[in-house]
């Protein structure tokens, strides 16, 4: 039975710490857990669209694949931060040295993720242990010697980090390393063309698809809490994020089949993505007016028709906005309500128990809500907590600590009991 420790979703966290193009000029930061969140939007976007003439298993298990091994590299990120990405990548040309490296990372990851289940370890052991690049610059294996999940991961990952370097550019003209990198970037964009939507995606055409995933891209403008000095301050791309991870846990310890496990992925991904259109209002703020909530959520769900969902249905992706929206909880009432579908229909459960109990199979398609409002409310606490142990001493930090705590105090979802892991944190 997997479990959930406070070592490893501390250490999760801790991606909102790391920056990136740390030794260039950069108008902002640039920090590893939102660069991981749009490159998993995009991830998503590629793997509905190229994954549509597979069978619903082989879709589940593209969909798992592209989750976990983009998990993966987040944890070998975290573990080997020090190590610039042209270094990491001579290192991986070099099968003995990648070896040694390797088996130091698995070493350190072992004591955060071996509670998380024996196949979970070994998915993530066999993936750690590939083998070593072969030599060249351009490092991705030619189309055709690569599976799908590695070539959407390819994809996603130069389109986010070459949304940050169009950032840069304009303000690192004089560095003479700079026509190297974008000359490398346009390459790897070439290698993935073949991708259905990707083209779209990097704006070759001028498309919905490609505006989407920039619209989601600004996600890492909007900074959470932001009357409230924070130390690290967290982006709402960067909450998302973490709040997916903790929602994968979760389903690994609650047993939550395949299905459920990606749906609450991809749901925690999405959930605040209406926050684009009205930025991040506090819960109290929310509770404050009667009806105040409703009317949010009535003009959210508005504005993501009129600017998300229209355009991307009069391109033909239908597809991708009914299962957005099945993400979102729209025609439900919220993204945290239990839900499967039935002959095309979303149907709303009435509690995680019976959800656990009656629907756990793919052929429901499932879909989590209390166990999905709880990582969201547990990845807020480790943002105040952490916050505070940084030596900010801020009140409104301290009673979103306290009302966080009394909330999940009593929450227990299948064997994971939420306040015992809210007990750890001292």
């Amino acid at each position: 039975m997997a479990n959930i420790r406070k070592s490893l979703l501390q250490f999760v966290f801790s991606g909102a710490y790391m920056k990136r193009w740390n030794d260039k000029l950069r108008p902002m930061e640039f920090i590893e857990a939102d660069k991981q969140a749009h490159k998993m939007i995009v991830a998503w976007i590629l793997c509905r669209l190229n994954a549509a003439p597979l069978s619903l298993p082989a879709r589940l298990e593209l969909e798992q694949e592209v989750i976990e091994r983009a998990m993966f590299d987040y944890f070998l990120r975290l573990v080997i931060t020090d190590i610039k990405p042209p270094v990491f990548y001579r290192i991986r040309q070099n099968p003995e040295h990648y070896s040694r490296l390797a088996e130091w990372v698995l070493g350190e990851l072992e004591p955060l993720l071996g509670d998380l289940g024996e196949d979970f370890w070994r998915r993530c052991v066999s993936y750690l242990r590939r083998p070593a690049l072969k030599p060249g610059r351009d490092l991705s294996p030619p189309p055709g010697q690569e599976d799908l999940a590695a070539r959407i991961l390819d994809a996603a990952h130069t389109y986010a980090s070459g949304w940050e370097l169009g950032i840069l550019s304009a303000m690192n003209s004089f560095d003479p390393e700079l026509p190297d990198i974008i000359e490398d970037f346009k390459n790897k964009l070439d290698r993935h063309r073949d991708l259905a939507g990707f083209p779209a995606i990097i704006g070759e055409e001028k498309s919905a698809l490609g505006s989407f995933a920039r619209l989601c891209g600004q996600l890492r403008f909007q900074k959470r809490w932001s009357q409230v000095p924070r130390i690290p301050e967290t982006s709402v791309m960067g909450h998302m994020f973490f709040v997916a991870c903790y929602a994968y846990f979760f389903s690994l310890a609650v047993e939550a089949g395949k299905a459920r496990r990606v749906n609450n992925f991809f749901c925690a991904l999405f959930h605040d993505l209406p926050e684009l259109l009205t930025r991040d209002i506090i819960s109290p703020v929310k509770k404050s007016v009667d009806d105040l909530g409703v009317l949010i959520r009535a003009y959210e769900e508005e504005e993501l028709q009129r600017r998300v969902f229209e355009p991307l249905r009069l391109e033909g992706y239908q597809e991708l906005t009914d299962r957005l929206g099945y993400y979102l909880g729209l025609g439900v009432g919220s993204e945290f309500y239990e839900c499967i579908r039935e002959d095309g229909k979303v149907r709303r459960v009435g509690s995680f128990a019976e959800l656990q109990e009656n629907f756990n199979a793919d052929r429901h398609d499932p879909k989590d809500g209390e166990l999905l409002k709880a990582c969201d409310n547990l990845a807020a606490f480790i943002e105040a907590y952490t916050a505070t142990r940084n030596g900010i001493n801020s009140g409104e930090l301290h009673d979103a600590i306290w009302r966080i705590r009394g909330r999940l105090a009593r929450t227990v979802l299948g064997r994971v009991h939420v306040g015992a892991i809210l007990a750890d944190f001292d």
